[in-house]
């Protein structure tokens, strides 16, 4: 919902009812994750996507209907048995969608999180998708201090807050399964988590040429970004518009505060490219310790990355903890451009987080996308 909340909070607040339709469930090869969604508003508008084209036409149409009969539906799409070319998915794989009528009676509290998604405050919206039908389409809004809506049961609203909290944490959308009176083990009730948490973060130390088009590529995929640099000659707003902010100190000193104010987790990325060792070594040293990071990834030659091993060893370094460490940095795409540099930085980010092998896929078997 976070790529269309804008345009549907515009109807929201006019009154103007919108069908918003949200994929709650993928299996094999489907082409979008659960999350995306498409609106139908008002006006027959068409925004957004939950295929990237396969069954858009089909999800407008149900959109409609669930207009005019105020009923909301899941939906499941897949290959057309008939023809792989009719409505379905042409890759092979499964959508299920869910379709609900957004208006300021059936969602009153959205509103609130359009602006906890603006301010990037955490919050998650757990949703009845399947069930019973006076429980399909309640909802939960849950945030890390409060709760707001139900779905009529207080067993069903205990289990699924604790739950929600939990994936919340980490930012991660999931379709939870659940007896129909709330039982944490049984079936019958299908609820679907979307979890709308801070973006995740990027911090690039060293204010060169690569940096400015790393911090511009981690905008691009959706990253916080950060850069940072002792010199206050280089680290300066107006080199880096790519970044949301731009410090000014010595990198280890920097990421050990914000460690221990709990700003590093498991979703953030560390690029290092001051590929000098009195400022990489010992902002390393920090890194390759902290408990959970998402990447880390430090530039350099051959020969400038045997001679940082051979540094952080002599501070004590394990080779379990250097094994952390994407060095020399990136997936070999033959980059020699700072812009083709922060690409093969970005290639390896995302094959390291979706366990990617990095090679060319015509040249693999079987599933595009890994379960």
């Amino acid at each position: 919902m976070r790529d269309v909340i804008d345009q549907l909070e515009g109807w929201w607040r006019k009154g103007e009812p919108a069908a918003l339709a949200t994929v709650v469930g993928t299996f094999r090869s489907a082409p979008r994750q659960p999350g995306a969604s498409m609106l139908v508003g008002p006006g027959g508008e068409a925004v957004g996507s939950v295929s990237g084209g396969c069954v858009e036409g089909a999800v407008y149409e149900l959109g409609q209907q669930v207009l005019a009969e105020d009923r909301p539906v899941l939906q499941r799409y897949g290959v057309s048995d008939d023809d792989a070319f009719a409505v379905g998915l042409t890759c092979g794989g499964i959508l299920d969608i869910f379709v609900e009528k957004v208006t300021p009676q059936t969602y009153d509290q959205l509103g609130r999180i359009s602006e906890a998604i603006r301010a990037e405050e955490p919050v998650a919206v757990a949703t009845v998708v399947a069930g019973p039908v006076e429980r399909l389409g309640t909802r939960l809004i849950v945030w890390p201090d409060r709760v707001e809506g139900g779905t009529g049961s207080d067993r069903i609203d205990d289990a699924v807050r604790d739950d929600v909290r939990g994936l919340l944490d980490s930012g991660r959308n999931a379709t939870l399964t659940y007896g129909v009176n709330g039982e944490r083990r049984g079936e019958g009730l299908q609820v679907f988590v979307e979890s709308f948490a801070p973006p995740p973060r990027m911090i690039v130390f060293g204010a060169i040429d690569f940096a400015a088009a790393v911090a511009r590529m981690g905008s691009f995929l959706g990253f916080r970004v950060t850069v940072c640099d002792a010199r206050p000659v280089f680290a300066t707003a107006s080199r880096f518009p790519g970044a949301n902010e731009v410090v000014v100190e010595w990198p280890h000193r920097y990421l050990q505060a914000e460690a221990d104010a709990g700003r590093i987790d498991q979703r953030t990325a560390l690029c290092v490219l001051t590929h000098d060792p009195k400022f990489d070594v010992p902002l390393l040293e920090v890194a390759l310790r902290l408990p959970a990071v998402g990447y880390i990834g430090a530039m350099g030659s051959r020969r400038t990355h045997d001679d940082r091993i051979e540094r952080l060893q002599e501070r004590g370094v394990t080779d379990a903890e250097i094994a952390r460490m994407s060095s020399p940095i990136g997936l070999d795409l033959g980059a020699r451009t700072p812009e083709e540099t922060a690409v093969s930085i970005a290639a390896e980010m995302i094959a390291q987080h979706w366990g990617g092998a990095g090679i060319p896929l015509a040249e693999r078997e079987g599933p595009i996308h890994a379960s």
